[in-house]
């Protein structure tokens, strides 16, 4: 369940989302038709964050793509992973300047169904990226990679790589509330083909996937699972935190990592073995196919529904049999970030 932020968090989400704003209004300049008028077409994009790299790409890409289409970009973001009040007030802020859709990565997939509903009562037409909400339907169309899938190759390897050895779980997840968070854990457990609950889950913890909050996580843990061998992060920050405590703890050897996100430095790990495996995303193809939906919603009417899988890639350079995977060189002419 979603944990209503502190006032003074609520204050960090206000002085962040001018911020950003001052960051998103000063968008792409030229004009486009909409609706049969020279009114250029505005897409709103709110994201988690302002700083996490998977954002800053996504960011970047919307940028790119409204350019290159005519069409003002206005960027907004939570202050923190989990500021679910931040991004009410940044889709209030954007349907007041006139949006005709919404890109939104939800912090809560629950939290936010007022507002977003508020956005579309008005006329705003909403999509997901990256993060679907709960229910589905309450966007008009989801572009996000299947979170489910990810885990459930993550999840594959570390199992095949550990091998005959029994396993003992540690799960590092991410912020409740997020079906991002519920997918890739479901997914993990499914690769791994154990059920939630089950004897080899010896440690469980949420990090928000920060990496100092990991590694402290981490640090707790080993105290009560000294003996853990197989680790699940919810993305590469985590798993990067993780292998710091395991490192000080002297049990690099023991531990298979594996991870989600395919950020430059996520791949970078995996080559100099910090983690075992990511599973690459591809953040881009999210925020262009967003803003292309948008733009063509306004000149043709065509609306986007559903969700459509951007795709996801098993990085590794110790590859296992019957799992597709690409080796860190393919990573690195591909990652993000």
């Amino acid at each position: 369940m979603f944990t209503q932020p502190t006032k003074r968090a609520l204050s960090a989400g206000a002085l962040a989302l001018a911020g950003a704003l001052a960051f998103g209004v000063a968008g792409c300049s030229g004009s486009s038709d909409s609706g049969g008028s020279d009114e250029q077409i505005k897409v709103g994009l709110v994201t988690k964050t302002d700083s996490n790299p998977f954002f800053v790409k996504l960011r970047e890409a919307a940028q790119a793509q409204a350019d290159a289409s005519g069409a003002e970009l206005i960027s907004l973001a939570g202050a923190f992973d989990g500021d679910n009040e931040g991004q009410v007030a940044a889709i209030e802020n954007l349907v007041s300047q006139g949006v005709q859709g919404i890109l939104i990565t939800p912090n809560s997939s629950s939290g936010i169904l007022n507002a977003i509903k508020s956005a579309r009562d008005a006329g705003v037409i909403v999509i997901a990226l990256d993060t679907a909400t709960e229910p589905e339907d309450a966007v008009d169309a989801t572009f996000a990679t299947d979170n489910l899938a990810a885990g459930v190759s993550q999840g594959e390897w570390v199992k095949a790589t550990l091998g005959d050895t029994a396993p003992q779980i540690v799960m590092l997840d991410g912020t409740p509330g997020g079906t991002v968070d519920t997918f890739r854990h479901d997914g993990f457990l499914q690769g791994f083909g154990v059920e939630e609950g089950a004897a080899e889950i010896v440690g469980q913890e949420n990090t928000n996937g920060d990496q100092t909050k990991a590694q402290t996580a981490m640090e707790n843990l080993l105290q009560r699972a000294p003996g853990v061998n197989a680790l699940y992060t919810i993305n590469e920050p985590a798993a990067a935190g993780a292998y710091e405590a395991i490192k000080g703890a002297g049990l690099t050897d023991q531990v298979v990592i594996g991870s989600v996100d395919g950020s430059c430095t996520g791949v970078e790990n995996v080559k100099n073995g910090v983690i075992g495996a990511t599973v690459m995303q591809f953040p881009a193809k999210m925020a262009e196919q967003g803003v292309d939906a948008v733009v063509k919603y306004v000149q043709d009417g065509t609306k986007p529904s559903g969700f459509t899988d951007t795709g996801s890639q098993l990085i590794t350079d110790t590859p296992v049999d019957g799992l597709d995977s690409k080796d860190t060189s393919w990573g690195a002419e591909n990652c993000w970030g």
